[in-house]
């Protein structure tokens, strides 16, 4: 099972590619440990396989059990990996430590290093990355590479997802952000990412920050209290639907999964008003199913469609 991805791919026009990491979450407490399929990036590309779209993805995992179970897990749901996603020895893992009291404590076992393709001859409709992937030497330099190959070419979506323990000072983490940013179409990042990036921004300030760097649509999050969509002439606050919450275990990929979903299915309106609130309502569809259950659960096609019968009303201002 230890292929290097599809040789193959490259040649096959897929609609999206996911560049960057899948790890190994590893939970420990004192009853026993449990590991499950993790990495911001790989759970989109899985959360977009659920939806029916044709996703590749190019990561860097090792030729290891871990590296196996997460193949099973993202070629299973119908995610493509292309050629050198397993380049390493020894899989990435994220431990959480959980002690008696509850306490928890977090150690990283990560390396992210990516070779970069050349995906211009038969570019995907969009590109996808974010997460560790675009901030953690050496990798980050390939994934900044390649973006500035094919921003001409396709859309670019970015989620910095940040991890403050992972990252370097702030000031380094948002100038290695601006820096993508200039080079996406599309940047979502939750509240909790705004505000260790901009502590003294509010969140519309932000945003409207995010489109003077190039980005066409900035995308906010704000857990139950919904999310912002801005481009330069409208803004739309979405409210989040009302569910049983369960964990937010991936909701946050779950959203960015569907919102790509909206992107690639919104038709020939551009970013106009009718079209964000679409694609704020599809998102915030699915995020409320995957909260509504166990772990990292992103809706299925028909789950979804299922959801969006009742979409949120929507609210926004100029």
């Amino acid at each position: 099972m230890h292929n290097n991805g599809n040789p193959n791919a490259p040649g096959q026009a897929l609609d999206v590619v996911v560049i960057g990491e899948a790890l190994m979450d590893v939970v420990a407490t004192p009853e026993g440990t449990n590991e499950h399929p993790g990495g911001s990036p790989a759970n989109v590309a899985y959360g977009l396989a659920r939806l029916g779209v044709s996703t590749g993805l190019l990561t860097s995992m090792g030729t290891d059990d871990r590296g196996d179970a997460l193949e099973e897990h993202l070629s299973g749901a119908g995610v493509m990996f292309l050629p050198g996603s397993r380049s390493l020895e020894r899989t990435s893992t994220a431990t959480a430590t959980i002690a008696r009291d509850g306490s928890a404590s977090y150690s990283f076992d990560i390396t992210w290093d990516v070779e970069p393709l050349d995906l211009t001859q038969t570019p995907p409709k969009l590109v996808h990355t974010g997460s560790i992937a675009s901030f953690l030497s050496p990798g980050a330099v390939g994934v900044k590479a390649m973006l500035e190959e094919l921003r001409s070419e396709c859309i670019i979506t970015y989620d910095p997802n940040i991890r403050p323990a992972l990252l370097g000072t702030q000031a380094e983490a948002r100038h290695t952000f601006e820096e993508l940013v200039h080079l996406t179409s599309v940047v979502k990042l939750s509240d909790e990412d705004a505000a260790w990036l901009y502590p003294r921004n509010a969140l519309e300030e932000t945003a409207t920050h995010i489109l003077g760097l190039g980005a066409e649509l900035a995308v906010i999050t704000r857990g139950s209290s919904g999310s912002l969509l801005a481009t330069s002439t409208t803004t739309l606050s979405i409210p989040a639907e009302k569910t049983s919450v369960v964990d937010t275990i991936g909701a946050g990929d779950s959203y960015m999964s569907a919102l790509i979903l909206g992107l690639l299915t919104r038709g020939t309106c551009g970013l106009a008003p009718s079209v964000l609130h679409q694609l704020g309502c599809t998102a915030a569809a699915a995020a409320a199913i995957t909260v509504s259950r166990a772990g990292a659960r992103p809706p299925t096609e028909d789950e979804l469609r299922t959801q969006l019968q009742h979409q949120p009303q929507l609210h926004s201002h100029a």
